[in-house]
Order: structure tokens, then sequence, then C-alpha cells
């Protein structure tokens, strides 16, 4: 037992010290950009840039708009086949799952071909049909990690019992899922929307190749052309992202303690 335990406190710290200390060499890295001493200049230097702020806006706003259109489709989704559609859940997963298989690129060449300016739906020949498409891609990209967190939620309760009850009090379906299913699935849904917030923030192959002015296609740009503000804007994005996975934690925690 003890043997197994000292294994397993091996292979914490080995994982560990794989993913912090290239992470404190990359923030270490960041403060060198006045020569001789650390400082955040980098940091300032980056946050204030009108590029950044507008991208990250944009990256923002875009990963709002794509939680709301992923939950309005997967949720209902999801919850009809738990309760009514069981038979077709191989199908439903499988499709989820192509995201995974087919790599963004060809499927943002796919979108371009399809929705051209000569195209009998030209939402390229716009820039909201353009954002339109963009946040089409996203939800498409999130697919298999929002509809395994919704999934995940839906099995966690009981979903018929629930359905049931609710519908003998007069409640439709749209009543049920609205006031029932959905406060018992908040920290499955916002679990879907923070790791949807992630992708978004992180994406380049389709905010690049449709030319959207994504905080994306910024990383790479400032990369290109700068030594010291990619490590700072590296260091800005994961500590978005694992604020993003601390609010899950907390809000699933409450979530618990509420319940007990």
């Amino acid at each position: 037992m003890k043997k197994n335990r000292l294994g397993h406190w091996i292979a914490i710290l080995l994982g560990s010290l794989y993913f912090v200390v290239p992470l404190i060499a990359t923030f270490e890295f960041s403060l060198r950009k006045l020569r001789g001493v650390y400082s955040f200049e980098a940091y300032r230097v980056v946050l204030a840039d009108p590029q950044f702020q507008g991208s990250f806006t944009y990256s923002v706003v875009l990963a709002v708009i794509t939680i709301i259109f992923g939950l309005m489709i997967i949720v209902p989704t999801a919850y009809f086949v738990e309760l009514r559609l069981r038979s077709l859940k191989p199908v439903v997963e499988f499709i989820t799952l192509l995201p995974l298989v087919v790599p963004a690129i060809v499927l943002v060449f796919g979108y371009v071909r399809l929705y051209n300016s000569s195209s009998i739906l030209p939402l390229t020949a716009s820039t909201r049909g353009t954002d339109f498409l963009l946040a089409c891609g996203y939800v498409t990209l999130a697919l298999p990690y929002m509809y395994r967190s919704i999934e995940t939620g839906l099995r966690s309760i009981d979903v018929r019992t629930l359905t049931e009850a609710a519908e003998s009090l007069g409640a439709g379906p749209l009543t049920t899922l609205r006031r029932v299913i959905l406060p018992n699935i908040r920290s499955a849904v916002l679990s879907g929307a923070f790791l949807t917030f992630a992708i978004v923030i992180g994406e380049f192959t389709f905010a690049s190749l449709l030319n959207r002015p994504a905080f994306g296609p910024y990383l790479q740009l400032v990369g290109a052309n700068r030594a010291y503000e990619p490590a700072a804007l590296a260091i800005v994005a994961f500590a978005v992202t694992w604020a993003c996975m601390g609010i899950i934690q907390v809000i699933s925690r409450n979530r618990t303690a509420a319940i007990k």
C-alpha cells in the first residue's frame, strides 16, 4: 500500500513539474522586457494595445453568443434524447464526436466554399454574416465538450421522474425544461459554457481563415513580431482559462453543498 501511494505521489509530482515548470519559465521570461530588472512592462504594453482590447472584446462577445447558441441547440436535444429517444443516443454521440475527427481547417474551408458570395446563402459577403458563420463554427467545435457536459448532468438526475412530476402539475415541455431541468443541471451547463469560452478565446483557424479580428489571430500576430509580449499574452490567456475552471469548481461545490 505504501509503495503504491508513493508511486502515485511521484506520478503527480512529475506531472505537475511537466506543466508548472514551462509556465514558470514563460512567466519569468515575460518579466524581462526591461534589461537588467524584472518588470510588468510587457503586460502594460499588451494591455494598453488597442488591438488587444478590440480582439479580446470581440472574442468575449463571440464566446457569449456561441454559448447561447450552443445551449439552445444542445440542452433540448440532450434532454429529449435522454427522456424519450434513448435508442438514438449512439447516433447523437457519434455526431457530436465528429468535430474531433474532422480537422478545423477542413470545416472552415467547407464553410467558405458553401457560404461564399456567389452561393445561395452568401454569409461571407457581409461582416455580420461572417460573424454569424464564425459563431456557428465555434458551436461546432465546442459541440463534443458542451454535449458531454450536459449529458453528464442529465444522467446525474432522474429526468423521467422530474418530467412526470412537472407534467402532473400542468407544465408543458418548455416550462419543464426551463424551470425544472435546467436548475438541476446548472453545474453541467456552466461547465460546458466555460469550456466553450476557453475554446473560443484561444481558437485560431476559423477566425484567421474567415479574416475576423479575434484574439487567436492576434496572439499569432504578436508572436511573430515581438519577443516578450507573446509570453505575457500566454500568461493572460492561461489566467483567463483557469479563472473559468475555478468558477466551475466554486459553483459546483456550492451546488453540492446546497443539495446536501
